[in-house]
């Protein structure tokens, strides 16, 4: 993490932040949060990630009362004090009021949180491993990215701790989902196939993207429920997240291995390039 942050309303030295020990968000993981690539100084697509938040905290009863343009600009702003042109950043809402251990100082209903750092060096073909039973699709905050998130991040610990990259967390349905921080997608028959958000799985901004741009780049897509078995019978897969944008799969343990990448997934790569070039401000 780069050594200051944006905490509220100003930008502060990381070590001088200080959050309430009895803080719900802190206590509870109650809070939403959302995670976005930065280009030439600039955070791709935030009004996406802005409308995705606010669903979010709107389900979860996360005080929502900044302006988007601030928040925007507060990125742009830490992005540039941290010297960070090109990286990630992370913004979090984290709530403060409710709970036994409320205290009775003077804080906002929600603590504001930017982080920014370098990106992380991702695989050239990523390795997953199955996980039963991950996801509760029809639970009232399936999809929700919401800062209680150690069921993907454990999932996840164990996957590298075995050897893996990723995570394929599969639903109570046995349906395939998503990964722990990326949406999957199949290719099959000449059309990439991706689960729906009834899946459980997170409505991810880079999916989004690829499910607008792929029928203007002549490439067949499609939502479709997805099993195991579905596995066998693809010709490529890659998953798709805000860090990795568009990233090949070359084996899902125990049973599946593809060619990393494929002509689909760079077909995929190509456009989602082009689109970046052409939203990311001057």
């Amino acid at each position: 993490m780069d050594p200051l942050i944006f905490h509220n309303d100003r930008i502060t030295p990381l070590k001088e932040a200080r959050l309430s020990p009895g803080q719900v968000g802190l206590l509870m993981g109650w809070g939403v949060f959302t995670t976005l690539r930065i280009y030439r100084g600039q955070p791709f697509a935030f009004e996406r990630h802005w409308a995705r938040m606010g669903r979010d905290a709107a389900r979860l009863s996360v005080p929502f009362d900044y302006e988007e343009e601030r928040v925007r600009e507060a990125i742009v702003n830490l992005a540039r004090a941290n010297q960070r042109p090109e990286g990630m950043a992370r913004v979090s809402f984290v709530r403060n009021k409710g709970g036994l251990w409320e205290q009775a100082d003077d804080h906002p209903p929600a603590d504001l949180l930017v982080f920014t750092r370098e990106l992380v060096p991702w695989p050239a073909g990523h390795r997953l491993r199955v996980e039963h039973r991950a996801i509760f699709s029809a639970g009232h905050y399936a999809g929700a990215k919401m800062l209680s998130w150690v069921p993907h991040a454990a999932g996840l610990e164990r996957a590298h701790e075995e050897g893996f990259d990723e995570v394929l967390l599969l639903n109570e349905k046995g349906g395939i989902a998503e990964c722990s921080s990326a949406n999957v997608f199949l290719v099959s028959g000449g059309r990439a196939l991706t689960p729906p958000l009834a899946s459980g799985c997170l409505p991810g901004v880079t999916r989004e993207i690829l499910l607008e741009i792929a029928p203007k780049a002549g490439i067949d897509i499609a939502e479709q429920d997805l099993a195991l078995e579905d596995l066998s019978s693809a010709q490529e897969a890659f998953i798709s997240s805000t860090t990795r944008e568009v990233a090949a799969v070359e084996s899902i343990s125990p049973n599946w291995n593809y060619k990393a990448p494929g002509p689909m997934t760079q077909a995929f790569d190509r456009a989602f390039r082009e689109y970046v070039k052409s939203e990311i401000r001057t």
